[in-house]
């Protein structure tokens, strides 16, 4: 301690409490912003909504008419969709994460294939509504149908719930597979009785996140070609549809022409938030219900 210099540390140590209050500073100006232009949208929608959402708006159908236009068609091809993109995702995107975790071999194949995951995740969402229309919609000559734009919306949130899940299983310590393994378990019985279970608070909420994600898209499904107009409710999986958010795209071009379209829009975002808010809260439930700590 006698060759410590005291004037150079505590200049040291002023210099990092400095950079902190900087840093701290920075980081707390940027949350604000976010959160100043979030209220500004919300004000802003949610005054504009005010007298247009009814019980008649939430179960009309669509209509030329701004005073009887309702959402129902919407609604229900939003969960037409759902059904479609929550068993190909879940199935597809759980099965490829064990697949590369648990059984591919550590090597350059197994970190190819994961970096291309990775970087899917990233790709603008007009890319895979391309996509779906190539394949989906004229190869397959499926249409611009419920089940064309489930099969798109999946692909769209593949590559995050495969990222998710691939974290999720990461998370469960060793220890437990290998004290399964001890017990003369096998390989898919651990999985199954073990490591599942346990990852799947991660799973489940990376997955619904992935879905809220999906719901509020509008970009795939206008590559698509999916209207929204006085089309009938769809009752099945090869029936056109519209969904919320193209609702409230060509509602919001209508706005230009008609003032009262831009308050329909307004209306139908609060549906669309509520929804999705819905999702949020039965992601933090099931995370904070199953969720164990080792």
């Amino acid at each position: 301690m006698e060759h410590l210099d005291t004037n150079q540390f505590e200049n040291r140590m002023n210099a990092r409490v400095r950079k902190n209050k900087i840093a701290k500073g920075v980081f707390f100006l940027a949350t604000i912003s976010g959160l100043i232009v979030l209220a500004i949208l919300l004000i802003r929608v949610i005054s504009q909504s005010i007298g247009w959402i009814d019980w008649n708006f939430l179960t009309g159908r669509l209509s030329t008419d701004a005073e009887q236009a309702g959402i129902m068609g919407a609604i229900l091809g939003t969960a037409w969709l759902m059904l479609v993109v929550v068993p190909v995702t879940f199935i597809l995107g759980v099965g490829t994460a064990i697949y590369i975790e648990l059984y591919a071999k550590k090597g350059r194949v197994q970190s190819f294939i994961q970096t291309n995951i990775a970087n899917l995740a990233g790709v603008p969402s007009i890319v895979y509504g391309l996509l779906g229309l190539t394949i989906f919609v004229r190869a397959m000559q499926l249409g611009n149908v419920v089940l064309a734009g489930g099969l798109t919306l999946s692909l769209l949130i593949m590559p995050i719930v495969v990222v998710s899940a691939q974290e999720a299983l990461r998370s469960v310590p060793q220890d437990l597979s290998e004290a399964s393994y001890g017990m003369g378990a096998t390989k898919w019985q651990t999985i199954k009785k073990i490591i599942l279970p346990a990852a799947l608070p991660g799973i489940m909420t990376g997955t619904i996140l992935a879905l809220s994600r999906a719901i509020g898209e509008t970009a795939p499904l206008t590559a698509l070609g999916i209207p929204a107009l006085l089309i009938p409710f769809p009752e099945g999986l090869f029936d056109t549809f519209t969904a919320l958010p193209m609702q409230i795209y060509y509602w919001t071009l209508d706005a230009v022409l008609t003032e009262e379209y831009a308050y329909l829009a307004a209306a139908t975002i609060v549906v669309l938030l509520l929804l999705l808010l819905l999702l949020n809260s039965i992601a933090i439930f099931i995370r904070n219900k199953f969720q164990q700590r080792y």
